[in-house]
């Protein structure tokens, strides 16, 4: 046997080597990927979904849809939430409607244009799944001056909780939840890295960790003031999914990229059942400040204990957006 026949005898055992791994990963990853068993139906409730438009967001709604809900849609592109819009429709089972809203984070006006037509068309809200998110890589203020991740992943989300917690109080028992990612634990923040001038002092991954820790930061804050009001507030990591965020990625091209993400990555389907799970299930009633992954508790950092960093975050969060005091709902300090 020559050289060349030996090495390419050892090359195709490595290959099937990897192949057989490959599969045995997949057949482990797809047993352990959490999925809501949960059965209950929604009917008589409303759900509000931002960035519906596609990915976890698209759905999330629709099997919302598909329990009976209300529906609404939450979409920066009209173009793609009208693609949504029919797509939720048409899994939506009797009962259930669902409306198409405009709201594009990046804009304080937009968000408080979206949260003024709930609050004027609806007469309760259950439900409010702050999904939308993603990674921007440009560092140019958005029109508020702000940091475009700090204000699309945090920010933005932010105030609309706050602008829609009153109708949510009113509509008791009530889930607010905020989808944010297994990265917050990978950074320390203080309040001043959501400043436009600090935030561009860091790295590009510690933005996006800080905008994500920040979620849960105030998730666990929000449900403290909650206390006792019948809205439960609860964050989650969805797990890493192929969805528009991760294929917008400069490094994920390509056919060896997209065979690698077809393993190792869930479907939006599938990065979607801890969304699903906290806003359906049974087993998360009354259940509030805790972060969930696969469907089950997990561990959130450490500084989403510190309650002093979390009353520092909610001010400067306040101060950023502008909150005024007629805006301004009721909650324990």
């Amino acid at each position: 046997m020559g050289v060349w026949e030996i090495v390419g005898m050892v090359v195709g055992v490595g290959a099937a080597c990897v192949v057989v791994a490959a599969i045995a990963f997949k057949v482990w990853f797809k047993k352990t990927t959490g999925m809501c068993r949960s059965t209950r139906r929604l009917d008589g409730l409303t759900a509000m979904v931002t960035g519906a438009n596609s990915g976890i967001g698209l759905e999330t709604a629709k099997e919302l849809a598909r329990r009976g809900a209300r529906v609404l849609l939450a979409c920066r592109d009209p173009v793609k939430g009208q693609q949504a819009l029919v797509a939720v429709r048409v899994a939506a089972t009797a009962g259930a409607t669902v409306e198409l809203l405009s709201l594009d984070l990046a804009s304080l006006e937009s968000v408080r244009a979206c949260a003024s037509k709930v609050l004027a068309t609806e007469q309760r809200l259950d439900i409010l799944v702050n999904n939308a998110g993603g990674l921007y890589f440009g560092t140019k203020p958005t029109i508020d001056g702000l940091f475009p991740e700090i204000q699309v992943n945090h920010l933005g989300s932010f105030l609309l909780t706050l602008l829609l917690i009153d109708l949510m109080k009113k509509s008791a028992p009530s889930r607010v939840i905020f989808v944010s990612t297994l990265l917050h634990r990978f950074v320390s923040m203080n309040p001043e890295h959501l400043e436009y001038t600090r935030a561009r002092q860091l790295f590009k991954w510690q933005v996006h960790c800080v905008s994500k820790l920040a979620s849960v930061v105030t998730a666990k804050e929000l449900a403290r003031r909650l206390k006792d009001t019948g809205v439960t507030v609860n964050s989650l990591h969805p797990g890493i999914t192929r969805t528009n965020v991760f294929r917008s990625l400069p490094f994920c091209g390509g056919p060896l990229v997209n065979l690698f993400t077809s393993i190792f990555c869930k479907t939006p389907l599938e990065g979607a059942q801890t969304s699903i799970y906290l806003a359906a299930s049974e087993e998360v009633e009354g259940i509030s400040g805790h972060y969930y992954s696969d469907c089950k508790e997990a561990r959130m950092s450490s500084q989403a204990f510190d309650w002093t960093l979390a009353k520092a975050v909610w001010k400067k969060s306040e101060n950023l957006v502008g909150l005024r005091d007629d805006e301004r709902p009721v909650l324990a300090v």
